[in-house]
């Protein structure tokens, strides 16, 4: 199976650089974050895509929608790949970051999830993803998903994993056999 994971385009909160991860927050891909997502599905319109699987956060589909043009393929909203529930919603993610310094892979504040509690919803869904039949997967989804996603594929350890950083609509590409 061929998996292509990138992270959503640039949204409001991304320029205010606040937390979400509530699918009912107005958050939405800018000007800019609909380019990236066009200049996205310009790389993307020639490979294969079976399936399209989002988060259930609205600038995930608002990516995936402008990418699958060239596709015309099934969207699927999974709550597994879900931003992470920081605690700190609607707050500054340096504020969240300064939270989780003494403990960043354990610390979680309010109704969130440590980072580990979020890696290992992630991992979830990459082991019900390795059990489907697709050919190929296109997963739009958020950085903090695509840290865990790319130390999975790569084999790279926890501390590693948590200072990886991704562009909006940065394509990762990786194949299982």
């Amino acid at each position: 199976m061929q998996i292509y994971v990138l992270r959503h385009g640039q949204t409001n909160y991304n320029l205010k650089a606040l937390c979400n991860g509530d699918p009912k927050r107005d958050v939405h891909l800018t000007p800019e974050g609909i380019k990236q997502a066009e200049v996205a599905a310009e790389k993307l319109k020639n490979d294969s895509i079976d399936l399209i699987l989002v988060s259930e956060l609205p600038r995930t589909r608002q990516t995936a929608e402008i990418i699958n043009r060239y596709h015309q393929v099934e969207i699927a909203a999974r709550s597994d790949i879900n931003d992470i529930r920081s605690g700190f919603e609607d707050r500054s993610v340096s504020e969240y970051q300064s939270a989780i310094a003494r403990d960043r892979l354990n610390s979680k504040f309010n109704d969130g999830e440590s980072l580990l509690e979020h890696k290992q919803r992630i991992q979830g869904f990459l082991g019900w993803l390795q059990n489907q039949n697709f050919a190929s997967v296109l997963i739009v989804a958020h950085e903090e998903t695509l840290r865990v996603v790319d130390a999975y594929f790569r084999q790279l350890d926890d501390e590693t994993m948590i200072d990886l950083h991704f562009r909006n609509c940065e394509i990762l590409r990786y194949s299982i056999p």
